[in-house]
């Protein structure tokens, strides 16, 4: 498969959050790909988004959000979780997409050891779930997701349509004052018809 180009990055986080529903995942570990499509995502869109991790400006945690899209931002949380976030817009203006849930197509046997104990359905329904069936975590933050030859990376895959997407307000962000709060720009796939064991 194809990488997306990282001029795909360069819209608002809105759209790329959009967008990146149906895309594949893919990290590469000693030559062997783990991968899932993308099933949810949420936009954070500027240092006026009050749910944005660049709403207090330029930090070392998010520096990479600052510069050219197509970059992983990579962070941990709840001194416990990695978290996954594409960096979108232009150079100089900080937006990220988080990855919040994929459908696991490739590597099944090292994401299941990964995920050890936990039933199938639950293995990257979540951010941080997904970053750890995916072995993700600060090693990889900057990352060059537009690059075929990247340990991380995002590649071309199933187009999904408008009537498969739920679009809601972002969840897990109750510090945020309004209008941010409500922001419709949660996107997740509500129907797998015909989107399972395709490799």
């Amino acid at each position: 498969m194809i990488c997306l180009p990282c001029d795909f990055y360069l819209g608002p986080a809105p759209e790329i959050a959009r967008a990146l529903l149906g895309m594949r995942l893919v990290r590469i570990i000693d030559g062997t790909r783990l991968s899932g499509r993308i099933l949810e995502t949420e936009a954070y869109s500027g240092e006026e988004d009050a749910a944005c991790h660049a709403r207090f400006g330029l930090t070392k945690r998010n520096a990479v959000m600052y510069g050219p899209p197509g970059r992983a931002y990579i962070y941990f949380t709840y001194g416990m979780h990695w978290c996954l976030n594409t960096v979108t817009g232009a150079e100089g203006s900080p937006a990220a997409v988080l990855v919040r849930a994929i459908l696991p197509l490739e590597g099944l046997e090292t994401i299941s050891a990964n995920r050890k104990g936990v039933p199938e359905r639950n293995w990257t329904d979540g951010p941080a779930k997904l970053c750890k069936a995916l072995e993700i975590d600060g090693s990889l933050y900057a990352a060059i997701l537009c690059s075929d030859g990247s340990p991380l990376r995002i590649e071309q895959d199933a187009e999904i349509p408008d009537e498969n997407i739920e679009i809601t307000p972002r969840i897990g962000i109750q510090y945020a004052p309004e209008p941010w709060l409500s922001m419709p720009w949660r996107y997740r796939v509500i129907r797998l018809k015909g989107l399972q064991n395709e490799h």
